[in-house]
């Protein structure tokens, strides 16, 4: 094994790590300035350059931070841990801009200390074995089934422009199923234009939509095409369409029933061709029989309804769309993308995601940015996955122990580590046992009885008392049950009808 190379003015530091180090069979070379460091690498071989490179900021002769320039420069894929009794936000900003593994103040924890050497050796050999990289993604991915139809349902729509409505919640990606639908359509070649009816304010709504006559209103100085003229040819969509005013709803009616309409404070009509795609996460049904969207509008719209499936019905995209949004996390930031272990993945597959598609992305980006090492471990994970950080490092329940009996809405790592004390499960002869034994027992004296549909049983009882704790918890509030759960409100409200708990 390569040797970790030390490079600090203070002996005692070299002699603290050396020694701790060699207990843990990690071989080291040690220098007392950046100059040493720079020659010993320009004639050192591939067998004898360094692992991994701990480097103090100050030292006389040279800054660590020039060092690591240096070193990046010729060795990009060496990891290089900067400490500094001097810390401060530029010294930490300079740092990991430059390229560093981790930041590490002094005075340190020095079995943390080591523990953060092992982890960038591990990074150092993984780099060593094989770089990732991904080709150029398709417009849109999934291999879950629900997906599937998705896919089949956007190939069959492929010749046509007929109208499309797609339902689904916030987050789920309906605007790119629009915008594939447009790709895959004979109006390809126009111009797709969206719009989110719910960001844009009543006033202005209808002139965004079909644009202004000069002079309108008070400041209209000139006039404007509005959406409607835009995407003349081509595709327009209409997200979050169930918060159109009610009002507007009869002009986009007429819109859709003759094809023709008329600018604000316009007199002459306006041809318009346009296909258009709507978008809401909202029960328009719903929203039909409150009086708040017309009845006759839905029907022009709901032509073809396309139902976009949550992140939590197609757990099999996880591992997928993590890896392409830390690529393409990694391309916008212009650094070297991060990849992802198998109990890191696990976890977020075990996640809830009521903020879907969506919520993935942004995590995928902040780990990009806040993940120490280029492979992200489940201690890395943000807090909203679920993975508590305690004294003595990650306590982590592998989500894998409960997956055969947790269902696919529940995120179990948000019960797993954060109490302790309440973890094991009362059995019934009132004795504290751990709760995972139990249900191991539990499965095997089913499984030997020959009990059928032992899956089902045992999932409908976990999901059951998981339930009514969280709802025992809330005082039957299940809003806030559904988020101390880590579940959406509709997941948690569909479960307590399916399981009787009502």
């Amino acid at each position: 094994m390569k040797p970790i190379w030390i490079v600090d003015d203070d002996q005692s530091i070299r002699f603290v790590l050396e020694k701790a180090l060699l207990r843990e069979h990690l071989p080291t070379r040690s220098f007392s300035n950046p100059r040493d460091v720079l020659t010993a690498l320009s004639t050192a071989s591939d067998e004898d350059g360094p692992q991994i490179l701990v480097s103090d900021i100050r030292m006389p002769g040279g800054s660590g931070l020039d060092l690591l320039e240096k070193v990046k420069a010729k060795h990009p894929g060496l990891p290089v841990i900067i400490m500094t009794a001097f810390s401060d936000l530029d010294s930490a900003v300079s740092a990991f801009q430059g390229g560093a593994f981790e930041y590490l103040p002094k005075p340190f924890d020095l079995p943390k200390a080591v523990e953060l050497i092992r982890r960038a050796v591990e990074e150092s050999q993984r780099e060593e074995v094989a770089e990732e990289r991904m080709a150029e993604p398709p417009d849109m991915l999934g291999q879950a089934p629900a997906m599937q139809d998705v896919f089949r349902a956007i190939g069959r729509l492929s010749q046509s422009n007929v109208t499309v409505m797609i339902t689904g919640e916030s987050g789920s990606g309906k605007e790119l199923v629009a915008r594939a639908l447009h790709k895959h359509s004979p109006r390809a070649n126009g111009p797709f234009v969206a719009i989110n009816t719910a960001a844009i304010p009543k006033d202005l709504l209808e002139s965004e939509l079909f644009g202004h006559e000069r002079g309108a209103f008070t400041g209209a100085q000139t006039m404007r095409r509005g959406r409607f003229e835009q995407a003349d040819g081509g595709t327009l969509f209409l997200d979050e369409i169930g918060d159109m005013p009610f009002e507007l709803q009869t002009r986009l009616l007429r819109v859709l029933s003759d094809g023709h309409f008329y600018r604000v404070g316009g007199h002459s009509a306006v041809k318009s061709n346009v296909r258009v795609i709507a978008a809401t996460h909202q029960d328009l049904e719903q929203r039909v029989k409150e009086g708040v969207f017309r009845e006759d509008l839905f029907h022009r719209l709901n032509v073809i309804r396309l139902r976009l499936p949550a992140l939590r019905e197609r757990k099999e995209d996880v591992s997928m769309l993590t890896r392409h949004f830390l690529q393409q996390s990694a391309k916008q930031l212009g650094v070297e993308p991060k990849r992802i272990s198998d109990a890191a993945l696990a976890w977020l597959e075990s996640f809830g995601f009521p903020g879907n598609v969506r919520q993935l992305e942004n995590i995928c980006h902040w780990l990009t940015v806040m993940a120490p090492a280029q492979v992200i471990e489940p201690k890395d994970l943000p807090p909203e996955v679920g993975v508590s950080n305690h004294e003595g490092g990650a306590q982590v329940l592998a989500p894998v122990v409960m997956e055969s009996v947790a269902a696919t809405t529940v995120a179990l790592p948000v019960v797993a580590p954060t109490a302790p004390s309440t973890a094991p499960a009362v059995a019934p002869g009132g004795a504290m046992e751990n709760w995972e034994s139990a249900l191991e027992a539990e499965a095997v004296a089913l499984l030997d009885s020959g009990s059928p549909e032992v899956w089902d049983t045992l999932t409908r009882r976990f999901e059951s008392r998981l339930i009514l704790a969280a709802l025992g918890s809330t005082k039957g509030r299940r809003i806030e049950a559904a988020q101390k759960l880590g579940i959406g409100r509709n997941t948690i409200t569909r479960k307590i009808q399916e399981l009787g708990l009502e």
